[in-house]
């Protein structure tokens, strides 16, 4: 049975299915899932993320964990990566703070990971570490936590509503005879969506993530508990609106509701509620961030072994390009030093 055959069956026993739901099912159903079937990283896969376009992504990762660790006191704890793909983030981060004294010797290397197959391409990326490997961010040890996670959340499961004059309504997914479609349930008041979006015009959409705050909340409870940092980097905004779900397939985009399981689902990834109080906050743009902490140096210092660094560069940082699409959030326990490179948020 295919998975748009298993969705249409669900469908025509319990009705139409949250956005959420379906985004589950679409890409970590256990057999059939996007995510648990496939590698769906690099050149033979759907997408191309930053470190995979140019190590000095890693690179400048890896000195941002290791300047907030030493800014922190050098404690012993935890590196943690969520979603690390095919490892080659986590490799860089770790060749560039191995002449960080004592860095590798306090922090042992966890990732959170649920793939089959990208843990077996982590595994030959990061042959000869030490590498921990869990299911949920629950899991890892309380210790002082370093952790980044790059375009690990626009993946997660989000929920959509439709503002009505009667109020907010849930996009769902139903069927027509054999062709999955969108829908609305019936409307209702919602004061949390209302305090969170403010008044919207009929026909606007905005999307929420419990998955991505619940990860959040629980890198906050560490944060603050024992300590450290955490980088976010993904697409999206602040706060926004507007509908963001896509489906990339054979590196098109392709309708998100045709061939369940055979196309990466993706949404813009929301940073305001990702970023709770009192924890110390910065935020800024990608290109800002890693012009920052010196792409553009380092991508020269590159150029004479590696002549395509500067495009490289720029494709990380120009503002028609991922420099401005992509967002990099940093937290910390409260009254901490600041976060280099990222501007304060109070």
């Amino acid at each position: 049975m295919s998975l748009n055959d298993l969705i249409l069956a669900r469908i025509a026993t319990d009705g139409p299915l949250r956005v959420d739901e379906y985004m589950a099912l679409c890409l970590t159903h256990p057999s059939l899932g996007y995510y648990t079937t496939r590698d769906p990283l690099g050149q033979a896969g759907d997408f191309t993320t930053a470190p995979e376009i140019s190590q000095m992504f890693g690179e400048l990762v890896g000195l941002w964990l290791a300047q907030t660790w030493l800014d922190r006191g050098a404690p012993e704890g935890i590196l943690v990566e969520l979603g690390p793909g095919r490892g080659t983030l986590m490799a860089d981060i770790l060749r560039v703070t191995r002449a960080v004294p004592d860095l590798h010797a306090r922090l042992s290397v966890h990732l959170v990971e649920v793939s089959g197959p990208l843990r077996a391409r982590q595994r030959a990326t990061l042959e000869g570490q030490s590498i921990t490997w869990v299911d949920r961010v629950e899991d890892l040890p309380d210790a002082p936590l370093f952790l980044v996670a790059n375009e690990f959340f626009d993946a997660l499961p989000i929920r959509q509503f439709q503002a009505t004059d009667a109020g907010w309504a849930e996009r769902l997914i139903g069927a027509e005879g054999a062709r999955l479609s969108f829908g609305l349930a019936p409307a209702s008041q919602s004061a949390p969506l209302t305090r969170r979006f403010g008044p919207q015009s009929p026909g606007t959409v905005v999307e929420s993530c419990a998955a991505a705050e619940a990860v959040t909340a629980q890198i906050a409870a560490r944060l603050i508990g024992q300590g450290g940092a955490a980088l976010i980097i993904d697409y999206g905004a602040w706060q926004g609106t507007g509908e963001t779900l896509q489906a990339l397939c054979d590196h098109s985009f392709v309708d998100p509701l045709s061939n369940p399981g055979q196309a990466d689902l993706t949404a813009h990834v929301q940073f305001a509620p990702l970023a709770p109080q009192p924890l110390t906050r910065g935020f800024a743009t990608q290109g800002a961030f890693l012009a920052a902490l010196g792409v553009r140096e380092r991508a020269a210092q590159l150029a004479p072994r590696d002549p395509g660094a500067p495009g490289a560069a720029q494709r990380l940082t120009a503002p028609d390009q991922m420099g401005d699409l992509f967002k990099v959030l940093g937290l910390a326990a409260p009254r901490t030093p600041a976060l280099p490179g990222l501007e304060p948020v109070t």
